[in-house]
């Protein structure tokens, strides 16, 4: 029986193989707009698969990418419950490759950043994809690849690679149920027996031998499909990022940001120079009020109940009530952001700023108000823990890691389930 809950705190796993296939270039599409999928995507309603992948962001594709490359012979699918991919975290994303300067020397978090982006930088050359790097000085030192990319291209290239190295893509699948099939023995399609039925909510059916979760914003709801505990939970935060007005962009020539609070690593407006040639300022932290409540007044009274009944919430509040009231006030008076700005461009004003996107972190807490920062793997009791693997907290920065970080998956899949 595979343990039921791991917290990862050692080396990260190689990323080996994970620039096999596809070809320099082949990802042209626009940035930002969603691509079709390629050939090779079945009907839910007939589909079996050796493995199956459950979430449809940058983490979720790029584990699928490295275990087809990994493992051409298995038959691997990616389930995702929108009509597009990496719609989410992803593809509101700001868009920084982070250096891992921010992280504590020798943690996990700073190899996999440093890897990472290392890895992503390669990825991106060879790929086609724009990359800007914006480091220079001190973090340069370190890791030459600190810059800003578009995440979503990122991602859609990684389904790409999938697809055409024999993958499959499912979207419209929102994830219902998984059980262990109830006939004995397990069904049987073309001689193979897949004991594991993903249902969605529309009655459709996926049979397959093993399941990965890369579910974000609900990785804990899904992980309770197999018999894990609630804990930790996860409580939406919703960062709003301003923008610099084009005429005064030119204050801003490269990243800029604040010494972070160890406390809240994610607190702190930034200055990012986007792609398209734009500068987002932000983003700050605020309770989100429904999992996906990318706007203020969005709101869904099961997810309030959830986080106050089931999460670490009021805890977290309690002990750091200056820091959220601080947040709300910066979320509803610009002026009061404007001033944190000019500590570091006094030039800005704020007849220079508009309001701007926003996009919800998934952030895990344990029931004492504890932040959890490190990576959590689940799997389930029974029989479908041994078959199953819940990537259940991949922290910030898990895009610019997402490379290195599928490695690490890939390694977990290939041990647990003796590949």
């Amino acid at each position: 029986m595979v343990p039921a809950l791991r917290y990862l705190v050692g080396a990260c796993g190689r990323a080996r193989g994970l620039f096999a296939g596809g070809s320099p270039g082949a990802c042209g599409f626009a940035s930002g707009r969603p691509r079709p999928l390629c050939g090779g995507s079945r009907s839910a309603s007939t589909s079996s698969f050796d493995i199956v992948i459950v979430g449809g962001g940058i983490v979720g594709l790029a584990s699928a990418r490295a275990l087809i490359l990994r493992h051409p012979s298995l038959s691997i699918g990616v389930l995702e419950k929108e009509k597009d991919l990496a719609v989410h975290q992803t593809g509101h994303n700001s868009g920084v490759i982070h250096s891992g300067i921010y992280y504590k020397p020798e943690s996990l978090k700073a190899k996999l950043c440093v890897q990472g982006a290392a890895l992503l930088y390669e990825y991106c050359q060879q790929k086609g994809i724009s990359y800007k790097q914006c480091g220079k000085g001190l973090m340069a030192i370190d890791c030459p690849h600190t810059g800003i990319v578009d995440y979503r291209q990122v991602a859609l290239s990684f389904a790409q690679d999938f697809q055409e190295a024999g993958g499959s893509v499912l979207t419209n699948f929102e994830v219902k149920g998984i059980e262990m099939a109830k006939e004995s023995p397990s069904r049987s399609i073309d001689g193979m027996q897949y004991p594991i039925v993903i249902k969605n909510t529309k009655g459709e059916e996926i049979r397959c031998q093993y399941v990965v979760t890369c579910a974000g914003l609900y990785s804990d709801r899904i992980s309770e499909l197999s018999g894990c505990t609630p804990d930790p939970r996860i409580v939406p935060f919703r960062g709003d990022y301003l923008l610099l007005k084009p005429e005064k962009c030119y204050l801003v020539k490269g990243n800029i940001y604040p010494v972070p609070d160890s406390r809240f690593p994610f607190l702190g407006v930034h200055f990012t120079p986007r792609m398209d040639g734009s500068i987002w300022l932000g983003p700050n932290a605020v309770l989100a009020f429904k999992r996906e409540g990318y706007r203020p007044f969005d709101f869904s009274a099961t997810d309030v109940m959830d986080i106050i009944i089931n999460s670490g919430l009021i805890k977290l509040a309690s002990q750091n009530f200056s820091y959220g009231v601080t947040e709300m006030y910066k979320a509803c008076f610009l002026g009061a952001t404007v001033k944190y700005l000019q500590k570091f461009i006094p030039e800005i004003t704020i007849s220079d700023i508009l309001r701007g996107p926003a996009g919800v972190r998934a952030q895990a807490l344990d029931r004492d108000g504890n932040l959890v920062e490190d990576f959590v793997f689940d799997a389930g009791v029974g029989d479908i823990g041994n078959r199953i693997l819940h990537v259940r907290n991949a922290p910030s920065p898990a895009a610019t890691s997402s490379i290195a970080i599928s490695g690490m998956i890939a390694d977990e899949v290939q041990q647990r389930f003796e590949l």
